[in-house]
Formats: C-alpha cells, structure tokens, sequence
C-alpha cells in the first residue's frame, strides 16, 4: 500500500520505470513519505535499515543479485543469531533455530544442453 492507503498503482510504476532516474526520484520520494508518517521515535531506525538497503543494491550486479543479497538480509534477521526466532523462543523456550539457516548452499548438478533427465 502507498503511504496514503492506497493499494500501489502497479501499472503507474511500470510507466514510471521506462525512465529510470524520474522512478529513482519517485521510488526515494515514496520511501521518505512513509518513513516520515511513521512514529518518530522509528524514523531514525527506518532511515538507516533504508540506508542498508540502499548499500545491498548498490553492491549488486544486477537487480536480481539485488534482490537476492536483501532477501538473505531479512532471513538473517528472521532466523540468524539474535534474529526474530531466537527472541521469541526467548519468551517461553518452545521456538527453535529454524533449520533453514543451516543451509549455506547446494551442490550444483551439471548437465549437457538438450537432457532431458
């Protein structure tokens, strides 16, 4: 939802991202119009998670690798040590490390173009 209730103008976005500095000036406008309704004791936290954010897309290659480097940013935040599971299992002790965060990778299984199996 946009910051003044709306649901998000999909297709407005789309138009605005055919040029990109005016969705850059728009997508940084729009951050700060919701930062700046929310309670001001969070503002500061809010503009320097944005900040971090801003630092994940900028060492990307690609807007994908992008979304990839801030998707681990908020599992890390969900699951790793002193995450979100970790203070809640806090409260009572029934909550566990989710197993997702023992996974690190996967081994890669070549195959020739054109296999079908």
């Amino acid at each position: 939802m946009e910051p003044s209730g709306k649901k998000l103008d999909f297709d407005h976005w789309l138009e605005l991202a055919k040029d990109q500095s005016v969705f850059e000036k728009s997508r940084q406008a729009m951050i700060e119009r919701v930062i700046t309704q929310a309670p001001e004791s969070q503002q500061d936290r809010l503009r320097r998670l944005q900040w971090r954010i801003d630092q994940e897309r900028h060492l990307s290659d690609s807007p994908m690798g992008a979304c990839i480097r801030i998707s681990r940013m908020m599992w890390d935040q969900m699951v790793g040590n002193g995450g979100l599971i970790d203070h809640l299992g806090g409260f009572d002790g029934r909550l566990t490390r989710s197993p997702v965060s023992a996974f690190k990778g996967a081994e890669v299984i070549p195959f020739s173009p054109g296999q079908t199996d």
